[in-house]
């Protein structure tokens, strides 16, 4: 694994950046400056940037909420998904009867779809955007994955993050409900990163991009989550830069710097590997 000191280090190795947004470019909160004009220079040097993210919503309503966040629409040529990559397995379930979890501001994810809303025992399955209040932990979720693991209710999730940090607070995600679910035994149905839809649909918009394909041996996954950015980077068979800030904050730096020791370990405990690795994009 390579520490490097900058994106412009390895950029004559790739064509195109996939990349991911939380907890890379921004905090939820605010954009990091160094990051959006990473993205800036590999588009000005031609390469095509698409933004892959968990968020559990369609496409449409995310460039306004990064512009609010002041991330240049220089930075990128495209977004995609998980809620873009959710949406067909929750359209060939319609009319459901669904049972919903998930905050109001993620409606955006069910619109147009045909479903139809339920309680828990009418469902025929339940469909997960995130919890209903960011203040909730997932054990209060343990009586309805109860209820659902005994009627055998399959779960779709639309975003398989357990966690996100919002400055310095840490929230939890659908991902987290999801993996308890399982653990009881229940079948879950996750299409975000690490699962190959989002891939599918990311080296399409890509290819669109380009007008041809893109060697896959040239094409650079940039992410911070072990267990979806570079977990889904090594299943695609794709290079991979690590950001080990973001979602781990200090965790993996000492006295401020990159503790090449602690990223090892990291990377090893969840059997991933990253060709590079960097303490924040710049």
């Amino acid at each position: 694994m390579h520490h490097l000191p900058s994106i412009d280090a390895i950029s004559e190795h790739y064509d195109a950046v996939l990349c991911d947004v939380w907890g890379v470019i921004h905090d939820g909160r605010a954009v990091f400056p160094a990051a959006a004009a990473a993205l800036v220079r590999l588009r000005a040097m031609g390469k095509p940037v698409i933004l892959l993210t968990n968020v559990p919503k369609p496409r449409g309503p995310i460039p306004a909420q990064l512009d609010r966040l002041g991330l240049p629409r220089q930075a990128w040529d495209a977004i995609v998904t998980s809620g873009d990559a959710i949406r067909a397995e929750l359209a060939h379930r319609a009319p459901g009867p669904m049972f919903k979890i998930g905050p109001d501001r993620d409606r955006v994810l069910w619109e147009g779809l045909g479903l139809e809303f339920a309680t828990l025992e009418h469902a025929r399955f339940i469909g997960i955007s995130g919890l209903n209040d960011h203040r909730e932990k997932p054990d209060a979720y343990a009586q309805t994955l109860q209820a659902a693991r005994t009627r055998d209710l399959e779960m779709l999730c639309a975003n398989p993050d357990i966690v996100v940090r919002v400055g310095d607070e840490l929230i939890w995600c659908a991902g987290a409900i999801a993996r308890d679910y399982a653990a009881l035994g229940g079948r879950v149905i996750m299409a975000g990163k690490p699962h190959p839809p989002i891939y599918d649909l990311a080296l399409r918009e890509l290819n669109q991009i380009t007008g041809k394909p893109v060697e896959r041996a040239r094409v650079l996954c940039i992410g911070d989550g072990v267990g979806t950015d570079v977990a889904g980077a090594n299943a695609q068979g794709l290079d991979c830069l690590f950001i080990a800030s973001g979602l781990h904050g200090e965790a993996l730096l000492t006295n401020g710097a990159l503790d090449p020791v602690k990223v090892e370990a990291e990377l090893s405990t969840a059997g991933a590997t990253a060709r590079y690795v960097m303490a924040a994009l710049a």
